[in-house]
């Protein structure tokens, strides 16, 4: 059989779209999955388009994205080069030949394709099935412009016959174009490889409507989903279901090996997907959950700065069962820098009969034993507490509810009353819950 060979072909002109990582991701999958190769290839012939460092902000993120080209522009292959800007001869050799045989013509110092008049250009998609296109809709095409670069839609056709391309993964927008390059392979006698056109990724607005994704539905680029938190392999993971489900399985977080051992082509749909930020933040905590908590402490150490290593380390443990991605630390933790305003009303809790006037009745026996602890260890916190609770006769939401707005002045915190006990320190911590019943008293 031959060999399965598949592409991803950007052209250099700007960030990745989350629709052209799932691209190169299916075609990644597909490769691997069948102990073929994946190329990488880079088409700059748009030169007005053209962005400066493009190509290594691509190649950075297919390898955060852990998609990892096996030839390439810097990763070496029998089909060099890989950047189309540098394959500039083979284009025009080709397309003189298609003028010495009657399916091109030059106009204006251009090379036009010529196009049959009558008839039908029918192609086989793997997801469409047979596509059939008027030829009279189809214009004849320019294949290499007066200043000599070749147009997409010719060295693309050129290079994956050369390239030996078997499969090719591409969105739907090419759909139209393909009978263009169904006829160039016709004109040359070559074989077609197997078309595969993915349906596009959809976005859905506040209101409700849903259209093509988009930077107005907010991240929607890989490095964007890396700053606002996203770990790349919950990315990877996502975007990999977007439009692609495994058979007989209801399995959703894969790691790579496993998105290879399961991905098939019949495993596609050939209806849009919606892109569900939603979906993203459960599958991203699950990946944090399944971390050590030296792990988490890790990717969020910009957050933990403040932190000795074993408070990191402690506060990873907490956080990382409770936040769906990482920008979401800095507010959760933002009290432990700064106690928000005071605010009396907080000490009311209905539920646990907390007034003002109780919460000055428990805080004062708390600052006292808390006063003679010299080992501010969470386990030594956690005894005193626990023993002043028993002690105290209440329930124990009833003391853990002014310690709590007492030290963080919210009444939702990751973590208990000894937590931010051992987080605060004790320095802080008696200054907190002695400015608290003053302004009670």
């Amino acid at each position: 059989m031959k060999k399965i060979r598949t592409r991803f072909a950007p052209s250099p002109t700007g960030y990745m779209h989350i629709g052209n990582l799932r691209t190169a991701l299916y075609a990644y999958l597909f490769a691997k999955s069948q102990g073929g190769d994946f190329i990488l290839r880079i088409e700059d012939t748009d030169r007005a388009r053209y962005v400066p460092d493009a190509v290594e902000f691509i190649e950075r993120t297919l390898s955060a994205a852990k998609i990892i080209p096996d030839e390439g522009p810097h990763h070496g292959g029998n089909f060099a080069p890989y950047v189309q800007s540098e394959r500039m001869d083979i284009y025009k050799k080709f397309a003189e030949q298609l003028v010495a045989e009657g399916h091109a013509y030059w106009e204006d110092g251009a090379i036009r394709q010529k196009m049959p008049r009558v008839g039908e250009t029918t192609f086989f998609d793997v997801l469409h099935g047979n596509i059939t296109i008027a030829n009279s809709e189809l214009e004849d095409q320019v294949l290499l412009k007066s200043d000599g670069m070749p147009t997409y839609n010719f060295a693309n056709v050129i290079d994956d016959h050369l390239m030996e391309i078997s499969h090719i993964i591409r969105g739907t927008e090419f759909i139209t174009s393909t009978p263009k390059h169904v006829l160039l392979y016709e004109f040359f006698g070559w074989e077609l490889p197997t078309f595969i056109h993915l349906a596009p990724v959809m976005g859905k607005a506040d209101d409700g409507t849903i259209s093509k994704l988009s930077k107005r539905h907010g991240a929607t680029g890989f490095n964007d989903l890396i700053d606002a938190g996203y770990l790349p392999e919950a990315i990877t993971n996502y975007v990999a279901l977007l439009g692609w489900s495994p058979k007989n399985s209801c399995q959703e977080i894969f790691s790579m090996d496993e998105l290879i051992k399961n991905f098939s082509l019949d495993g596609l749909s050939k209806s849009p997907a919606v892109f569900d930020y939603a979906k993203l933040d459960w599958m991203n905590g699950e990946y944090f959950k399944a971390m050590t908590d030296e792990n988490f402490a890790a990717v969020a150490e910009k957050y933990f700065a403040d932190f000795d290593a074993p408070r990191k380390i402690f506060l990873a443990g907490l956080l990382k069962t409770r936040v769906a991605k990482l920008s979401d630390i800095p507010a959760m933790i933002a009290f432990l820098k700064n106690l928000p305003p005071f605010d009396a009303e907080l000490f009311f809790n209905k539920r646990n009969k907390v007034t003002p006037q109780k919460s000055v009745e428990i805080l004062t026996p708390a600052i006292k034993i808390l006063e003679q602890v010299d080992d501010w260890s969470f386990e030594v916190l956690n005894e005193k507490i626990s023993a002043f609770t028993a002690q105290s006769g209440l329930k124990i939401g009833a003391v853990m509810w002014p310690l709590r707005i007492a030290l963080s002045g919210q009444k939702v915190t990751p973590g208990g009353v000894t937590e931010i006990l051992y987080l605060l320190g004790k320095k802080i911590s008696l200054e907190r819950l002695h400015a608290a019943l003053e302004k009670l008293q």
